[in-house]
């Protein structure tokens, strides 16, 4: 009979706790150690995702003494932690990958690239290419315009296709022409200078001017 069978530790006054985790884990992988390997600890730099298995005493001692950069020199540790901030994932200049850049002012054509195109709204004329000194001068094509805003560019005496400059340059002559101070104190053009102000905000909140 052998009387350190596993079937009698549940009747010893001191059984041995560990029987069941050795037989069921691997041994501690620390030379010379047979306690069970409960604990991973990675193998290092070039084996990402593998591990090492110790008991808990040995994965301490392990821990302590890894260094994931052992071998590195102090240009290639700089390098590494450079390229951490991008997930160590190539990168690109933004818009180096369209496929029709001429037709915006941006270049050639390039090939294996990707075509674009959408409709938004533009007031600082971002993308549509426009090399006028306003920024603007293709304002009236680049998107409709909404009622709201012809309405306020009739209420400066302008069409839609005014452009910034335009438009403040106007709404500076109009406050000149209308303001009571510039008709000796008579208020007869107070709801006309009501309506140039109110105008001007308006198209200045939708970035228009």
């Amino acid at each position: 009979m052998n009387l350190n069978s596993k079937y009698f530790d549940s009747i010893r006054v001191k059984p041995d706790k560990d029987r069941r985790l050795r037989e069921e884990h691997p041994p501690c992988g620390w030379k010379g150690c047979s306690e069970p390997a409960l604990y991973p600890a990675p193998k290092g730099r070039g084996h990402e995702g593998q591990y090492l298995l110790f008991c808990l005493n040995h994965v301490r001692q392990y821990n302590k003494s890894y260094n994931y950069f052992t071998g590195m020199s102090d240009d290639d540790i700089a390098n590494y932690q450079r390229s951490t901030v991008t997930g160590h994932r190539p990168t690109w200049s933004i818009g180096v990958n369209s496929a029709f850049r001429a037709g915006y002012g941006l270049g050639p054509e390039r090939p294996g690239g990707f075509t674009w195109s959408f409709n938004t709204h533009d007031p600082f004329d971002l993308f549509n290419g426009s090399d006028a000194p306003d920024g603007n001068a293709n304002r009236g094509s680049a998107r409709p315009v909404r009622n709201v805003e012809r309405r306020c560019l009739e209420a400066l005496d302008l069409d839609e296709t005014a452009s910034r400059q335009q438009i403040k340059s106007r709404f500076k002559t109009l406050v000149k022409r209308h303001h009571p101070d510039a008709n000796n104190g008579a208020r007869g053009s107070e709801d006309k200078l009501r309506e140039v102000i109110q105008a001007y905000n308006y198209l200045k909140r939708e970035g228009l001017c």
